[in-house]
């Protein structure tokens, strides 16, 4: 989305100030901003804030939930359906979601021995800054997308700060994206 959109709420709906992950409660009639609109989640601007708006409470902005499967082509890989579901990942302040970002590091995918009938996902992933309230609301939101791919068993979502994140692992898109190129 790049032009900002105001809204009034229909609705009253939770939201999570941006960046230290606090939660508040948005009233009906609140005039919002809304200045991304990525990954099945809203950031708007409330009050002098950033608060981000989970796609759940699409519809308090007058907005219909995404359903991000519904890009998963059928005959893609799991590790492929992975990948593009952490694509649809963002964090709240940054326009560019945590793949192009370089934040995920590690990407494991084990089949389920006992029946052979699914898989546990394990991803090893970092922040742009260790003291970021918002990175687990973005582990969460990472984790929601992986176990919502038909055949995922479990996912397991870990922070880690070896190596430390910096620009040089941005992708080209992200860098063409944020005008570092």
């Amino acid at each position: 989305m790049s032009e900002k959109e105001i809204i009034i709420l229909n609705r009253e709906c939770t939201a999570l100030l941006v960046p230290s992950g606090a939660r508040i409660m948005l009233h009906k009639d609140t005039e919002v901003t809304i200045t991304q609109s990525l990954g099945n989640s809203y950031t708007v601007s409330v009050y002098g804030n950033l608060a981000r708006i989970d796609g759940k409470d699409a519809d308090a902005l007058g907005k219909k939930p995404n359903n991000p499967l519904e890009v998963l082509p059928a005959t893609a890989s799991i590790e492929d359906k992975i990948w593009l579901q952490l694509k649809s990942v963002y964090d709240p302040e940054i326009p560019v979601n945590i793949v192009d970002l370089g934040l995920v590091y590690k990407c494991e995918v084990v089949p389920d021995l006992k029946d052979n009938t699914g898989y546990h996902v394990k991803i090893e992933m970092t922040l742009t800054a260790p003291g970021c309230g918002m990175g687990p609301v973005i582990a969460s939101d990472a984790k929601q997308k992986i176990l919502a791919i038909p055949g995922v068993k479990s996912a397991e979502i870990e922070i880690v700060f070896d190596p430390p994140w910096d620009q040089s692992k941005m992708s080209d898109v992200a860098k063409l994206e944020l005008g570092m190129l």
